[in-house]
């Protein structure tokens, strides 16, 4: 959701360059024409295998792909942190998200980006997941990108109103800054027998 002080209409784009600006017109007609199309489902799954080792898992991005991915526990909640954790692949989705946002503005604004480094980090004090103190909450405490942008034929207002649209664009970085609500669906089974 676009908030009020940032708007894609106010991107001035090259309507005849941009790739991202012709993708957009396309799906601009078509979610105006079935807003239920403009709903997506993304995904990932974990399917415990080799369950006594408590320390490592794989994780299924998308649903279509299904790509595997290793995930570990880290060594301050007591894993061997030998794979990323969940922390990391968190932190992976905001950088990623974010210099993905970061692209498609800059194509409509015709900003030639020469390189790009995007760093998330996320600060936790594991004393609260661990019950050793309750009443630190159970949650990143902070986190926080760094954004390091080269780029040529442009100038600071413009880079500026790049990294506003991008705060304000990228779906992983409003998620986290907004906050939503999570559901939680269980079904219990002993011995095979749903109880």
């Amino acid at each position: 959701m676009l908030h009020k002080e940032f708007s894609t209409r106010s991107l001035k784009s090259n309507k005849g360059e941009s790739v991202v600006h012709q993708r957009h017109l396309l799906l601009n007609e078509k979610y105006r024409k079935d807003a239920a199309l403009a709903w997506i489902t993304d995904s990932a799954e974990v399917i415990g295998i080799n369950l006594q080792d408590p320390f490592r898992t794989s994780v299924f991005i998308n649903n279509t792909m299904k790509v595997p991915f290793k995930v570990g526990v880290h060594k301050a909640v007591g894993g061997d942190h030998d794979f990323p954790n969940p922390g990391d692949l968190l932190c992976a989705s905001l950088a990623s998200c974010f210099e993905s946002t970061i692209r498609l503005i800059a194509n409509k604004l015709e900003i030639e980006l020469l390189e790009t480094k995007i760093k998330a980090t996320a600060q936790i004090d594991v004393r609260g997941t661990l019950m050793i103190d309750k009443s630190i909450p159970v949650e990143f405490q902070s986190m926080h990108i760094n954004a390091i942008l080269i780029a040529i034929n442009s100038n600071e207002k413009l880079l500026n109103t790049l990294i506003r649209g991008a705060k304000n664009s990228c779906i992983i970085y409003q998620t986290i800054t907004q906050g939503t609500p999570v559901t939680l669906n269980v079904e219990f089974k002993i011995n095979n027998q749903k109880i």
